[in-house]
């Protein structure tokens, strides 16, 4: 071993010295040097150093060149703090002569002219990157947005001031749960130079549309809506601004728009969602109770024709208006009122599902089932004295279990959602015989398969109060599920699916829900009871992740709908007719969506399909 490494020695001092004769440099000479190994590169001033102390420590004594122990020394070089021993070559030993920091370049032999450095290719290479048109790359700060391909552009007409305030208002995150994305703010965007009304560009086919389908138009009975907002948008003069008008003139001008009642029970995180609502409602500021009903029928012919934990139903003319408090502190039915974050998903929601009742042009999926939603309002006050009358009358008839309206607060607010008249409940209405049954399953099952494949919905709370049935001269009704048309046989019969507070939904831009684990006594309802039943199973679908999309539950509302028909309705049936709602149910758990179910043997002679 140290033979052979004298002779790799002797080679490396050989080659040293025919190179620096070659350059006239005088050989160098042999010196062995002792230090601490810390890295594989030293630099080069340290080197120097320890060159000139080596050359004084060890007296000239230059011959000994290898140790005997030199593999044990090699061996440490991979532990770190030892000591190894390195031979180095060097030229001059003597201290008063120092090597430059850097090595210095050898000289050109004589003879060789020196080549001027040659810089054609970074020539080459900026002339092509200024031949490019490079785009500005921030506005200027005096007329900002007004840059475009780095021409300047002055007369820049911005959006109508409402698309700017809703934009200000949903940039500012409405709450951790219920935070929507950018694009919810479509709802309430008004286009540049347009007077069309705030649900025809929002909740339009354009910005709401089936996932990886046609979009769908929207249904005509938003106009009250629509000119509701165009008049107060032309009371406000919010036309269009040039771009000269600076912040400050926009911040001037939605303080123009800013409520003149404001709930004191809101925090700033409520006052921009509350704000946000009142423009998807299509308001400035919010109205009154007595005025919403005037606009609607006479104050003494209003009667109550419902009630739900979060709120009262009223007929109202040919309508029915389900009035929901929120935003206040004391309870409501023992509940927490609702947020207006939460109230903003269900007015979007609620106008999301109106699109599917239309029938022109090219409409991949359509129903009626759902309840048509015909206007939207926020409120603020007492309760009105016609709708306490009519509640009162309730309460006697009935007995309520909700609290009395007449506790509310001065500055209450409410979100009163004005819908079609869909019949009475499926708790209180009196089927006749096995077929309407028949007729109820199916048509809630297609309804279900419908919003299904349209907005992957799901309604997560479809107990026989959110059933509303009523008696039609129509024999059949019209479904399409996914680009099939189909019609079903209703034995008179029309069902309405109200109450989309619990639901799930994704418009092609935002999926909406609500965290149902925020209510944990939702689910502790006795053992047993099918519609407590219901919730948790449900809970075990989801795995509390009431963000995805779980078709499965529409199916668990499916066979609660069976076990109601078998338990808790009275009809002409036969012990056959039982035993096949019976089967239903079982075959149901093979199902994994309501689409899968509409294909199941009981619902077969109720479809017709049209060529």
């Amino acid at each position: 071993m140290a033979t052979r490494i004298v002779d790799l020695w002797s080679e490396i001092v050989e080659e040293e010295e025919e190179n620096q004769r070659s350059v006239g440099v005088p050989a160098p000479e042999i010196a062995v040097i002792y230090r601490r190994q810390k890295s594989d590169i030293v630099p080069q001033k340290d080197v120097a150093r320890r060159q000139s102390n080596s050359s004084s420590g060890t007296n000239g004594n230059r011959k000994s060149l290898a140790p005997v122990k030199r593999v044990s020394w090699n061996r440490s070089l991979s532990t770190r703090g030892r000591t190894s021993i390195a031979a180095t070559a060097f030229v001059d030993h003597q201290p008063q002569q120092r090597k430059p920091r850097r090595n210095a370049k050898p000289p050109l032999p004589r003879g060789k002219a020196t080549q001027p450095p040659n810089y054609d290719k970074e020539r080459a290479y900026f002339q092509e990157v200024d031949a490019f048109e490079l785009l500005e790359e921030s506005p200027s700060p005096k007329k900002p947005g007004t840059w475009t391909m780095g021409t300047q552009v002055d007369n820049v007409v911005i959006p109508h001031l409402s698309s700017v305030l809703q934009k200000w208002l949903i940039s500012k995150k409405l709450n951790h749960t219920y935070a929507f994305p950018g694009s919810l703010s479509k709802i309430l965007e008004t286009p540049v130079l347009s007077q069309n009304p705030i649900y025809q560009d929002s909740v339009s086919s354009s910005t709401t549309k089936t996932p990886g389908k046609d979009y769908l138009e929207v249904h005509s009975s938003l106009n009250s809506i629509q000119q509701r907002l165009n008049s107060s948008l032309n009371d406000k003069q919010l036309s269009t601004m040039p771009i000269q008008e600076t912040c400050e003139d926009i911040e001037v001008a939605v303080g123009k728009l800013s409520l003149t009642s404001r709930p004191s029970s809101l925090d700033d995180h409520g006052w921009n969602s509350f704000s946000a609502l009142l423009t998807a409602c299509g308001q400035s500021v919010p109205s009154t109770l007595t005025d919403m009903l005037l606009s609607y029928c006479d104050r003494d012919t209003i009667t109550k024709v419902g009630e739900g934990t979060y709120g009262e139903a009223f007929k109202v003319g040919n309508n029915v208006c389900k009035i929901v408090p929120f935003g206040g502190d004391s309870r409501v039915n023992g509940e927490l009122q609702k947020k207006s974050e939460e109230l903003l998903e269900e007015v979007v929601l609620s106008c999301t599902l109106n699109h599917l009742r239309g029938h022109e042009g090219d409409i991949s999926n359509a129903c009626t089932t759902f309840i048509q939603t015909l206007d939207l309002r926020v409120c603020q006050g007492y309760y009105d004295s016609a709708l306490i009358s009519a509640w009162e009358d309730w309460d006697g008839k009935h007995g309520s279990e909700n609290d009395h309206p007449k506790e509310f607060p001065a500055d209450q607010c409410y979100v009163v959602f004005v819908q079609a008249h869909g019949g009475q409940d499926l708790e209180s209405f009196v089927l006749l015989n096995f077929d309407e049954a028949r007729s109820l399953l199916v048509q809630v099952t297609l309804a279900l398969a419908v919003a299904e494949a349209g907005y992957e919905f799901e309604h997560r709370d479809l107990h026989w109060g959110n059933i509303l049935l009523s008696r039609k001269d129509s024999a059949t009704l019209q479904f399409i599920l996914e680009g099939k048309k189909l019609q079903v046989k209703t034995f008179g019969l029309v069902i309405s699916i109200i109450d989309f507070t619990l639901s799930r939904i994704n418009t092609g831009e935002d999926i909406l829900f609500l965290d149902l684990s925020s209510d944990p006594e939702l689910f502790e309802g006795p053992k047993g009871d099918k519609q407590a039943d219901t919730y948790r199973k449900m809970r075990d679908v989801t795995d509390e992740c009431w963000e995805g999309s779980f078709p499965k539950t529409n199916v668990l509302w499916l066979q609660y709908l069976v076990d109601i028909l078998l338990l808790k309705k009275s009809y002409e049936r036969t012990s056959k007719n039982e035993r096949d709602l019976r089967s239903l149910k079982k075959r149901l758990n093979s199902y994994g969506s309501a689409k899968e179910c509409v294909s199941d043997p009981f619902f077969s002679d109720l479809l017709i399909d049209e060529l």
